[in-house]
This record gives structure tokens, C-alpha cells and sequence, in this order.
């Protein structure tokens, strides 16, 4: 890896990061010596890169700095491409048109050299032998908009029995399976999470009124007991298989 680009890397490696990170940790993905490390550390602040650093805890990057835009490298390129791909792939119609808007705002702004890399990575999400996905009932743009504002949804849910429900949610987010595309919330009907496909949403209705719980630490206290729920489904299986 060239000097330049390793520069790069460690400020991207450190804006990934939400706390301090060791030495050892950076020189270990960046595989270099940490005396390496420390020497590409002193080079960054000499230029006014704002990186603090504590012995024994780890460098942090200050808030309020950024990169120049869109200063990619080849991997990062195949990357988004491929990212871009499985959205024209398995989004919504409104999804679709987005990603083709952002291929084309970011080859615009490449070198010739880059933007060729760029249109042309080797990377695709093809969707053979995968049945289409249901069409959903709803707009799932509101869904998004919901999403963002922490707006609360009421809806008319059909199970797979085909029992009706009303429910009230507060959506946090919306995933794209390969057969099927589901509103992960809190409903307040069970008091519990619960993921709700959007092809068995009857009715939907964003209200005015907001939940005060911040979105993202829902989320992420969702994902910690759906890794629970999923770790002990593996040992359960694994259990039985040993029998």
C-alpha cells in the first residue's frame, strides 16, 4: 500500500470508529509496525488533521473534519458499485431510480480513469432462481420518511393465517430480504419488536405524533436480542444434531 494511501486509511479507519482506538489495533489492519503507525500519525497532524491520542487508551479524530469528497480507491469504487447494484436489484421502484441517480452523480465527478473503474467493477448481485418479491400495499417511501422523522405508523396487518390486526409501530428500519421486505419496529400492541412484511400491510397511516426513544438505540437493542434469538436457535440445532 502506497504511503498516501495508508494516510487515507488510517483517518478513515478512525472516522469508523465511535471511540479511541489502540495503536496495535491500527497497525494491525493496516498491517504495518505500530512504529509505522505512530510515524504516519505525526505526519497527519503536522498538516492539521485534528487526531488526539492518549497513552494506553487510543487516537480519536476530532468531530467536525472531513475528507476532500469523493476521493476513493479502487476497492472502495467496487464497493458502492456493488452496493448500488443490489439496490437497482431488490429495491423499491423508488430505490431503483435513486441508485442509477447516484451512479451518475458520482461517475460525473471521477477522473476519466476512476469513472470507467468505476461503471465497469466486476461486481454484481444478479437475482437468479430468486421468486419476484411480493408488491407491497403501501408507499414504502412513507416508510423511509416515517423512519427518518421517528414518526409513528398505525396499520392494518394480515398474518399468515390471514387473522386482521391493527397495530401502532414505531418503525426503525426497513430490510430488503431476497423474497421479501419487512418493517422492523416497536409495536406497542405485543410491548415487544416485531418485523412486519410490507406485502401483508392492508393500511397504513403515518401520524404526527413522534416516539421519543432515540432510533437508532432501539435499533441497536433490537439487533443485540435478534443475535441472541439467533445464537440460541445455532445451539439448539447444534444440540440436537449431536443426539
Amino acid at each position: 500500500m502506497r504511503r498516501a494511501d495508508r494516510l487515507l486509511q488510517i483517518v478513515q479507519l478512525l472516522r469508523r470508529h465511535r471511540g479511541p482506538v489502540t495503536g496495535d489495533v491500527m497497525a494491525e489492519e493496516l498491517e504495518v509496525s505500530v512504529r509505522t503507525l505512530y510515524r504516519d500519525i505525526v505526519s497527519l497532524q503536522s498538516t492539521g488533521v485534528p487526531i488526539r491520542g492518549e497513552a494506553g487508551v487510543g487516537y480519536v479524530l476530532e468531530e467536525g473534519y472531513d475528507l476532500p469528497p469523493l476521493m476513493f480507491n479502487s476497492d472502495e469504487l467496487e464497493a458502492v458499485m456493488m452496493g448500488l447494484r443490489h439496490v437497482q436489484v431488490r429495491g423499491d421502484e423508488q430505490l431503483i431510480r435513486t441508485a442509477s441517480d447516484v451512479i451518475a452523480k458520482i461517475a460525473a465527478v471521477l477522473s476519466p480513469e476512476a469513472r470507467d473503474e468505476f461503471i465497469e467493477a466486476p461486481l454484481y448481485a444478479p437475482d437468479f432462481g430468486v421468486e419476484p418479491i411480493p408488491t407491497a400495499r403501501i408507499e414504502l417511501k412513507d416508510v423511509r420518511q416515517a423512519i427518518r422523522g421517528q414518526h409513528k405508523l398505525r396499520l392494518t396487518y394480515e398474518d399468515a393465517q390471514g387473522e386482521m390486526s391493527e397495530r401502532l409501530i414505531w418503525p426503525l428500519s426497513l430490510t430488503f430480504f431476497a423474497q421479501s421486505r419487512m418493517i422492523v419496529a416497536w409495536c406497542e400492541l405485543r410491548k415487544d419488536f416485531r418485523a412486519f412484511r410490507t406485502d401483508r400491510v392492508t393500511h397504513m397511516e403515518v401520524l404526527e405524533e413522534r416516539y421519543r426513544e432515540n432510533r437508532v438505540t432501539l435499533r441497536d437493542r433490537w439487533w443485540k436480542l435478534e443475535l441472541a434469538r439467533r445464537e440460541k436457535e445455532a445451539a439448539e440445532k447444534a444440540a440436537i444434531a449431536s443426539e
